[in-house]
């Protein structure tokens, strides 16, 4: 089961700059500004920027659907023909992520958040 596409996360090459720029287009600053990281929440939306993103095989926006539970989201994605980009990993604070590659190359992203 899924809470939807709550999560959009951008590759980038300058994080300053592209920082600059989603504080400019949603007027608010980041909650995470790390080197690592920096995510802005705006309308029920997270938008995150990765500056290791292209490196990881991001080739551009990856919506990232937040789901119950990680481990069989991604079993059934991987059985209907899917293909691994980012096991699952914890990113903090329990929060899980993985990445998977559809049939047309197109990438999906995965979120767990942790149970209270």
């Amino acid at each position: 089961m899924t809470a939807g596409v709550k999560t959009i996360i951008y590759p980038v090459k300058d994080i300053a700059k592209a920082k600059a720029l989603f504080t400019a287009l949603l007027g608010v600053e980041p909650y995470a500004d790390e080197p690592y990281y920096v995510g802005f929440k705006d309308a029920g939306q997270d938008i995150g920027l990765d500056p290791n993103g292209h490196s990881k095989g991001l080739a551009g926006p990856v919506p990232f659907w937040h789901v119950d539970d990680i481990q069989e989201s991604l079993a059934a994605l991987l059985g209907a023909g899917a293909e691994t980009l980012q096991e699952v990993q914890d990113v903090g604070n329990g929060r899980l992520i993985a990445s998977v590659k559809d049939t047309d190359g197109n990438q999906i992203g995965l979120i767990q958040d942790p149970t209270a």
